[in-house]
C-alpha cells in the first residue's frame, strides 16, 4: 500500500506522469509517447524543448533570474513595446498568471470608477465566464460550481448573457454605477463559446456612449492562438483593458494587463504591484516567444492548421446525433457533445492524445502553435473514431 500523498487534494487522482517533451510530443515516465493537443491548457505555445527558447532561458538563468520591481528591468520595456505595437494599446503591467491579470483589471476598473466619482462601482460580467479562482475573479466567473463553498462572494458584479446586446442595454439603463464591461472574446472554460464580432462592436459603441471601460480577457485566446495576436482583432474593435497570460511565456509563468486611454493612466505608484511579476527570466521567455511566433509564421499556421482540424472534424462527425456542434477559431477548438463524457479523456490518453473536457460535455483542443498539418491529420485519424464511439455510447 502506497503512502498517502503530501499534496492537498485539489486535482483529484492523477495517474499519468510525464518525463519530458519534444516539439508537439510528450513522453510518460513509462516511455509512452503522447501528442500534446492541450498545450498545458493553452500555455506551451512553442511546444516542448524549442531550441531557441531553451537556449535563451539557459543564457538568462546564468545572467539574472530575479531582482524585483525596485529596479528598472530593460526586458520589461522591450516586451511592453512589442505587445503595445501588436495590440493597439499604449501601456503594460506584468504579473505572473491569468488570475493575477484579471484581478489587476478588476482593481483598475474599480479605481477608474472611484476616480469618476462612483462610490460603489460595478462591473458587468457574463454567464459561463471564467476569470480565475481568487475571491474577486471567482466572483466574476459565471460558474456556480467554482463559487460554491466560498461565499460570501465579492460584490460589485452585474451578470449578463453573451451576445445579448439588449440585456446589456437594459443594464445600462438600470445600473448607474457600472464602470466597465468584462468579457472573454472566446469563453474557454465555458465551452469554447465565441462572442460574435457584431456583439463586440456593439459593446464597444455602448462603452463609448456610457464612458465605460471595455475589458477583454485574452488569457486563453490571446498570444496568437486564434491566428491573430489577440482574438478581439478579428472583430476590428479596440478595447481599453486587455488581461493576458498563459501562452506568452511558452511555459514560464507570465501574465499582465495592456491598457490605453484613461485606463492606461489609472494605476499610480502604490495602487498595484507584484514581487515576481516581470522578472528577467519571465520577460526573456516572453520576448523570445513573440520573436519565434513571428520568425516561424505561427499566426498563419494557427489559422491554416486550425481550419484543417475544424474542417476534418465537421466532415468526420457530420450527422452524428451525439455531437451538437464543432466550433472554434485557429487552434482553439471545441466539440460539444449532447451529453457529459467523463471517460473521454482517459480514452484519448490511451489512444496517445492529451486533451481535456470542459463544461462537462465539450471536448477541448488547444494544441501548440507549432502544430503542423501532419500532426493534425495524425490526431484526426484517431480522434474522430473516438468521438463517434462516444456519441453512440
Amino acid at each position: 500500500m502506497s503512502a498517502p500523498s503530501p499534496l492537498m487534494n485539489t486535482y483529484g487522482e492523477r495517474t499519468l506522469a510525464l518525463s519530458h517533451g519534444e516539439g508537439v510530443w510528450l513522453y510518460g515516465v513509462d516511455g509512452r509517447r503522447y501528442l500534446d493537443c492541450l498545450s498545458g491548457i493553452a500555455v506551451s505555445t512553442l511546444g516542448h524543448a524549442h531550441p531557441v527558447l531553451t537556449a535563451a532561458l539557459r543564457e538568462q538563468v546564468g545572467r539574472l533570474i530575479h531582482c524585483s520591481n525596485l529596479y528598472d528591468i530593460p526586458l520589461q520595456r522591450q516586451l511592453a513595446q512589442m505587445l503595445v505595437e501588436r495590440s493597439g494599446m499604449t501601456k503594460a503591467f506584468f504579473c505572473n498568471s491569468g488570475l493575477e491579470a484579471n484581478e489587476a483589471a478588476i482593481k483598475l476598473a474599480r479605481l477608474y470608477g472611484h476616480n469618476r466619482g462612483v462610490d460603489l462601482p460595478e462591473i458587468v460580467v457574463y454567464e459561463n465566464a471564467f476569470h480565475g479562482r481568487s475571491l474577486a475573479t471567482l466572483s466574476a466567473t459565471g460558474n456556480s460550481k467554482v463559487q460554491k463553498g466560498f461565499e460570501p462572494l465579492v460584490p460589485g458584479f452585474v451578470r449578463t448573457r453573451l451576445n445579448d446586446i439588449e440585456d446589456l442595454r437594459r443594464i445600462a439603463n438600470e445600473r448607474p454605477n457600472v464602470t466597465a464591461v468584462f468579457l472573454e472574446t472566446i469563453q474557454g472554460e465555458g465551452g469554447i463559446l465565441p462572442a460574435r464580432a457584431e456583439y463586440l462592436q456593439q459593446v464597444r459603441a455602448l462603452c463609448d456612449e456610457r464612458g465605460w471601460l471595455m475589458m477583454i480577457d485574452e488569457v486563453q485566446c490571446g498570444t496568437g492562438r486564434t491566428g491573430r495576436w489577440y482574438a478581439y482583432q478579428w472583430a476590428d474593435v479596440l478595447p481599453d483593458v486587455v488581461p493576458f497570460a498563459k501562452g506568452l511565456g511558452s511555459g514560464v509563468p507570465v501574465g499582465g494587463v495592456l491598457a490605453r486611454g484613461a485606463a492606461a493612466e489609472t494605476f499610480q505608484p502604490g495602487n498595484h504591484g507584484t514581487t515576481f511579476g516581470g522578472n528577467p527570466l519571465a520577460m526573456r521567455a516572453a520576448v523570445t516567444t513573440v520573436q519565434v511566433i513571428e520568425e516561424e509564421g505561427l499566426l498563419a499556421r494557427a489559422t491554416e492548421v486550425g481550419d484543417l482540424i475544424l474542417g476534418g472534424l465537421r466532415e468526420g462527425l457530420a450527422g452524428l446525433d451525439g455531437v451538437r456542434e464543432v466550433r472554434g477559431q485557429g487552434l482553439m477548438i471545441g466539440i460539444e457533445m449532447t451529453k457529459p463524457c467523463p471517460g473521454f479523456v482517459a480514452a484519448a490518453t490511451q489512444a496517445g492524445m492529451l486533451l481535456n473536457v470542459t463544461a462537462g460535455n465539450v471536448i477541448r483542443l488547444l494544441p501548440p502553435l507549432i502544430f503542423e498539418r501532419s500532426h493534425a491529420q495524425w490526431m484526426l485519424e484517431r480522434l474522430i473514431p473516438l468521438i463517434r464511439e462516444q456519441a453512440q455510447a
